[in-house]
This record gives structure tokens, sequence and C-alpha cells, in this order.
């Protein structure tokens, strides 16, 4: 448990003992934690994870005033020296380590920040995000069009290993990645039996259908799926054991995604397979605006209950920050 009678930082400046070491830290959020690790396996490196958030008033201030104290981070997991020779941050509360850690090294620590902070660039030795998010190229910005992620051909290749069941399903294989309701999109039963209806022509056509569904799908839709899509060649993992997403990447030959989690169709993105985007009522500017960034791109087209194949550049957005990151840090260790 953390001591609830320290604050969560120490301000003393120390030099990195390590030049390997790496912390990814956040606020806990999967979906930031992914992309965090990712990059940071793509550099080679098992990061240490820390989760912390922070205190009223400074999150409700932050970014707008970026001044902080140590007693505006709740307890968490403790951030004291030595501080790593990379540190790799990600929302609103790791935006907010990342000042305090880099002027607590005395600026020896490399920061890289992954998702738009609203702050200026300067703040950090990388910032890595999305053009939908608002962010353009510029000197210590990558803009990238989807989304970091720890999708790679090897870790696909071993998944597909440990799931025989799939890799003996007759083709083509249509992986389905199923996520749900959002802060703004909806999907209910209505919307479930849709996708059924079109998921059984599929496999009346010839297609295996293959589906890994989210907490967000919710049970009620869950179940209206798997009662319509009971029989093999259907299979609906259950929630239990290894869930096979990497595998179904690396199986499938279409990948069908719904729209409400740009991580999801940038993961699928990576593999060069076509990538049909499920249609679901809502979105906002920004999904709006990464949904056409992929169009555009000729790498994802809307589904419409049929099987198209097409080809396109897959995304290595995760290769190219490593890339960066990489220079930045052998720059710092000559200086």
């Amino acid at each position: 448990m953390p001591d609830r009678t320290k604050p969560a930082f120490s301000n003393t400046a120390s030099s990195p003992d390590n030049h390997s070491v790496c912390w990814v830290v956040s606020d806990g959020k999967i979906g930031i934690d992914n992309q965090c690790i990712g990059l940071a396996e793509a550099l080679g490196l098992t990061p240490v994870v820390k989760h912390v958030s922070m205190r009223s008033p400074w999150r409700h201030l932050f970014p707008l005033v970026p001044f902080l104290h140590p007693h505006a981070f709740r307890p968490g997991d403790a951030l004291f020296s030595p501080w790593p020779a990379l540190l790799i941050t990600g929302g609103r509360s790791g935006a907010a380590v990342s000042l305090f850690v880099k002027k607590a090294s005395g600026g020896k620590t490399v920061t890289v920040h992954i998702q738009n902070p609203h702050l200026t660039p300067r703040h950090f030795d990388l910032l890595v995000a999305g053009e939908h998010d608002g962010v353009r190229p510029q000197p210590g910005v990558l803009a990238i069009k989807g989304a970091l992620n720890r999708v790679t051909a090897e870790a696909m290749t071993e998944a597909a290993a440990r799931f025989p069941q799939l890799a003996s399903m007759s083709r083509p294989r249509v992986a389905v990645l199923l996520g749900g309701a959002n802060r703004c999109y909806t999907f209910g039963p209505k919307d479930a039996a849709d996708l059924a209806g079109k998921l059984a022509k599929l496999e009346r056509d010839g297609a295996s259908v293959m589906i890994t569904a989210s907490r967000r799908t919710g049970p009620e839709n869950i179940a209206v799926l798997q009662r319509a899509l009971a029989e093999p060649p259907c299979y609906f993992w259950d929630g239990t054991g290894e869930n096979p997403y990497f595998a179904m990447l690396e199986l499938a030959d279409h990948i069908l995604v719904t729209p409400d989690s740009i991580s999801m169709v940038s993961e699928a993105a990576t593999t060069g397979k076509p990538v049909h985007v499920i249609d679901m009522p809502g979105g906002d500017a920004k999904f709006r605006a990464f949904h056409q960034t992929m169009r555009d791109a000729g790498v994802t087209r809307p589904f419409d209950g049929r099987l198209a194949a097409w080809n396109y550049q897959p995304l290595r957005d995760t290769q190219a920050a490593a890339g960066l990151v990489k220079s930045i840090l052998a720059r710092k260790l000559m200086s």
C-alpha cells in the first residue's frame, strides 16, 4: 500500500543510474498504457509501469496552470529518484508527471508524451499524437495517423500457434473486433442483431467468423450475437482463458472492427489486411477526423455486409516513434 503520509514524488535531482531504465506513467487507463508500453517494447525495453492521479485543484487547473507541487498527486506508485533515462507518459496525469520529472532530474531524463497534452511541445523531448487530435508535424512532434500499439508480427505469429482451432477454420477467415458504447457511440441489441444478420450471411457465403468482444460490448448484446451465431463456422471467445485477439489478427483474411476504438482500428491496420469498419450510431469530431483519415489513406472502408479485398501501406506509427526516441537518447548520451 502507498504511504499516504508522504507525497508521491521526491523533487531531489538525480542522474539516471542505468541508461536502459524506462518508466511508463499514466492514470492507468488500459488504452493509454498499451500505447506507452508498445513504444517501450519497440525500443527493446521492458518498462516499469506506474500509475498516478492528480488531486484537486491541480487536476482541474492543469494544463492551464502547469505549476505542480509534490502533493498535487494522490498516493499511488512512488516516483522517487534515481530518475529513469527514459520516461514515457500518456494522458493528463502523465503529462503532469513528465513536467515534474524533467525538472527534478535536471533535464537528464528523456521525456516522451503520447496524446495531445494541450501544452506547448517544448515541455517534452518528443510529443507523439494523432492528427485527429489536432496535432500537426513540427520540431519535437510526431503526428501519426492512428494510435501506438503493441501489435508486432512476432506477437501475432506466437499467438496464432496457441490457437490451432482458429488456424483450422476454413477460409476466408473474418476477425470481428467488437467494442461497444462509449461517451460518443451507442450500441444496443438492435445494432447487435443487425450485425449478427450480416455475419450470418458471410457464413452462408462460405466465410468463417472469429469474434472477440470487450467489456463495452455488454452482456445483452453479446447474447444476441451468440444466439444468432451459435454454430460453426463461428468462433466466439467467451471471455475465459487467453484472449485470442492477436491470433485473430494473424489468421484473418479480413478484419471487421467497430468504430468506437481508435486503438483497435489502428491495431488492425498494422496487419495490411482489409479493415472493414462496422457502422455504429454516434461519433464526434475527433472520431470523424480519424476515420476520414483512415479512409482517405486507403486503409479502411465501411463494412457494407460484403467482403472486399484491397491493398494499403500498413501503419508503422509505433516503429516511427521508436526510431525518433532512439535518436534522442543517442544525442542525450553524447551530450
